[in-house]
């Protein structure tokens, strides 16, 4: 049907009707914009691209809350990507974790390649952030010539009720060296 024949059958009017009566009973779509951070985000740092057999690499996960509202929780994974998982001479375990302080580094409540989230402590107020640093240790008896790298991915609870999540978020490689 034509616009004009709408019109005769009086659907015109009665369309903008609903949209209008639409509109006013639950507003206009929210429009995001491209420049909101999210709501919290999680960046990875290594204190070195390098490593020999034997030696160790700290590797800090800093999550950040953009939101007007505490964090409550936070639940995070971190798992090795693919190919470090292809390499097997690659010898390596988490071993030391701390929590930055205003004091200096606390000892985490846990290490291990799951549920990492209660080691960035109680709350994060908005605008601010924490950083959990792990020691990744390399077996003396590690191949070398190959890189370790690891994925994350988080969840996070927010004071209001509301809550993100993200990921993978990849930490920067460390190549293992021969000496």
């Amino acid at each position: 049907m034509r616009s004009t024949q709408l019109r005769r059958l009086g659907l015109a009017p009665a369309l903008a009707f609903v949209l209008a009566f639409a509109l006013a009973l639950f507003g206009p779509a929210p429009v995001a914009s491209a420049t909101d951070p999210a709501p919290a985000d999680l960046t990875f740092t290594t204190d070195s691209a390098t490593v020999l057999p034997g030696g160790t690499v700290n590797l800090s996960m800093t999550i950040t809350n953009h939101r007007t509202y505490d964090v409550w929780f936070v639940y995070q994974t971190i798992e090795p990507t693919w190919l470090t998982t292809q390499r097997p001479d690659l010898k390596y375990a988490f071993t030391g974790c701390t929590l930055a302080s205003a004091t200096g580094g606390v000892p985490c409540s846990g290490t291990g390649p799951t549920d990492l989230g209660p080691n960035y402590g109680s709350t994060i107020p908005p605008g601010e952030s924490r950083t959990v640093t792990l020691g990744l240790q390399v077996a003396a008896d590690s191949g070398c010539n190959g890189n370790i790298g690891f994925y994350s991915y988080y969840y996070a609870e927010f004071s209001d009720s509301t809550n993100t999540n993200g990921g993978p978020v990849y930490t920067p490689e460390a190549r293992v060296l021969c000496a």
